[in-house]
């Protein structure tokens, strides 16, 4: 296993930006705002030769007894307890402060190797700078500029001295499903991923946006090894005001275009809204394989629970290609079965289709309806071959295709999926024209 570096320290001292340097990304928000982070965010780094996993954290507040930052306590000292080496990091331009003395307090107890990293130390004498961080007992402090670069390679050159060069995780991570969790504020995003996890790996709290990043976590079940991602609640865009939050829905839209698979979860005890119906398009223009969540099913009596199903019939019935679920992420009701679906829809996504096959379904589609003739001519379409996967897409060849309306691609969609038996996942249909040599001819 690769060594865990953890980066601990009160609100706003840099974590975030050392955590994208390490890991060569932009994977977490920042600003220059306190209380960004909130989960804990998992990324690989390598220095040289040697790989690690490092985990940023939320400002960690040791003495926080109650709300949101009681619950970003409670992450950072899960990260602290499954971490090898702690990095603790304070800020050199606000200097020690009662908070980092506490925290300095916490950290000795945690009895994991420490490293006090003095951060933002960019234009300012070191010997200087370092100073009066020795009145933390915590041994010689490291000086650097997480978002310079100053110091950062050395710091994890000595971070990672004491652990021996492992060979590296056989897991193909380029065949691990990356499964994205979407959907509006508070509908219970986070807790199914708890759910699933099993612990609360990532904050569910009763207060709509609190999940800001888009966070991955590894996950594996009956073998299958996969990669989860809680994303931010998407809300109307009138609704968006902070400048956090609109970043919190560009993390999210991105999370579902690099997803393989999106798991849109509903609110059974609120009707489907027109955002949930833009969410769902969004997932269908990107192409991603779909599964749908109602949440809080335990919740709501038969008449909500008929009425909620006519709703979704009606706002979402351009996503009839998913498989739906009834949930209760809190009770842990139905959880088990979305991921049955999510492995459904992932195989389905990914799948190889026979060239042959496609085009002998091609042909049985055009028996069954012709496309219909543009002027005197009809489009004429000779085979098909599949064009690419994830979504799946099928290219098909012949003359004046051009002039196909949309409504027949659509029947070719449904047939091929039909045929195929392609559940979860939408199916596009190209078409390619052979030109006709003699039409510049007079």
């Amino acid at each position: 296993m690769n060594p865990t570096v953890a980066l601990v320290g009160r609100p706003n001292v840099g974590k975030s930006t050392l955590f994208n340097r390490l890991t060569r990304s932009r994977d977490a928000l920042v600003a220059d705002l306190p209380g960004l982070t909130r989960d804990r965010h998992y990324g690989t780094g390598r220095v040289g030769n040697r790989p690690y996993l490092v985990v940023d954290t939320g400002g960690f507040e040791p003495l926080a007894k109650d709300g949101i930052m009681h619950e970003m306590a409670r992450q950072a000292e899960q990260a602290i307890a499954e971490s090898d080496i702690l990095l603790f990091l304070v800020d050199a331009r606000a200097g020690l402060t009662p908070q980092d003395k506490a925290i300095a307090t916490r950290l000795r107890r945690a009895g994991r190797p420490l490293i006090l990293v003095v951060n933002k130390s960019e234009g300012m004498p070191q010997a200087m700078v370092s100073a009066e961080f020795h009145e933390l007992g915590l041994g010689e402090p490291m000086v650097i500029s997480s978002a310079h670069g100053d110091g950062v390679t050395a710091l994890m050159e000595a971070a990672l001295a004491p652990f021996p060069l492992e060979p590296e995780d056989e897991i193909d991570q380029g065949k691990v499903p990356r499964i994205a969790v979407a959907g509006r504020p508070n509908v219970g995003k986070s807790t199914l991923i708890n759910a699933w996890l099993g612990e609360e790996r990532v904050i569910a709290f009763d207060m709509p946006g609190t999940t800001r990043d888009a966070i991955e976590v590894p996950f594996e079940r009956k073998g299958k090894h996969y990669t989860l991602i809680d994303t931010a609640g998407l809300r109307r865009r009138g609704k968006v005001f902070e400048a956090i939050e609109k970043f919190s829905v560009i993390k999210t839209l991105q999370a579902i275009e690099q997803a393989n698979v999106v798991v849109l979860v509903l609110d059974a005890s609120q009707d489907i809204s027109d955002q949930d119906a833009h969410i769902g398009g969004f997932v269908l223009d990107q192409g991603r394989a779909l599964v749908i969540a109602i949440n809080k099913w335990d919740a709501v009596d038969d008449y909500r629970r008929e009425r909620i199903k006519q709703d979704v019939n009606r706002k979402l019935g351009f996503l009839g290609f998913a498989k739906l679920h009834h949930v209760s992420a809190l009770q842990g009701k139905g959880v088990g079965s979305v991921l049955d679906s999510v492995d459904s829809a992932y195989a389905a996504a990914t799948t190889k289709l026979a060239t042959p096959r496609i085009t002998r379904v091609l042909k049985l589609l055009l028996e069954k309806q012709q496309p219909p003739r543009h002027g005197v001519f009809r489009p004429k379409m000779r085979y098909a071959h599949q064009g690419g996967m994830n979504p799946p897409i099928i290219v098909v060849h012949g003359n004046a295709l051009e002039h196909v309306p949309e409504s027949y691609r659509r029947y070719l969609s449904h047939g091929f999926m039909e045929a195929f038996k392609l559940r979860g996942t939408p199916l596009r249909v190209e078409f390619r024209s052979t030109r006709n040599p003699f039409a510049d001819k007079d």
